[in-house]
């Protein structure tokens, strides 16, 4: 039997979006005045989507999670009661799938930052890119109280995204 977690990756999808708009040449602009126009005059983050995009992965976990047993059915009184037949071997452990987003933070050494939350128990970590190649990750470290942790993939051709400084953030630029 297989469940399916979806983690949410809303925090990562907003540090790109802060960070593309941290490094992008139009953020100079005033802020009273669009910084993308489509061609009908409309204000548009379709640019600054592509731009960003190719830096934000999937990334799929798979771990196994062990079934628990009633202990009523261990016990032998209970089963001789119930004319049961022998206490059963412990259920074999379940395969569990989740998935999450991250963003790649390095694109010369393949390291991906994500919520610690996606990653955790997980036997196997899969990264897909944005062109659908995929690629084994290896956890380089996490820190389960900021709920951020740093995987690493062997890959070329890579996008990344500077980090920006938050204390050049302001709010409405």
């Amino acid at each position: 039997m297989r469940s399916i977690i979806i983690h949410t990756g809303r925090a990562i999808a907003l540090l790109c979006v802060v960070l593309a708009l941290g490094t992008s040449p139009a953020a100079a602009q005033p802020a009273d005045q669009p910084v993308f126009l489509n061609e009908d005059g409309l204000p548009t983050l379709a640019p600054l989507l592509d731009q960003i995009t190719p830096a934000v992965v999937n990334i799929s976990v798979e771990s196994r999670q062990t079934a628990e047993m009633n202990p009523l059915f261990s016990d032998p009184f209970f089963r001789r009661f119930f004319d049961m037949p022998p206490a059963p071997q412990a259920p074999a452990p379940r395969r569990q799938m989740s998935a999450g987003s991250g963003v790649i933070v390095n694109a010369e050494k393949g390291y991906v930052l994500t919520n610690h939350h996606v990653i955790d128990n997980g036997d196997r970590i899969i990264i897909t890119l944005k062109d659908r190649r995929r690629y084994d990750a290896e956890l380089v470290g996490t820190d389960p109280g900021t709920d951020i942790a740093l995987l690493q993939i062997d890959a070329e051709n890579l996008t990344s995204l500077e980090l920006g400084d938050s204390d050049r953030l302001k709010v409405g630029a």
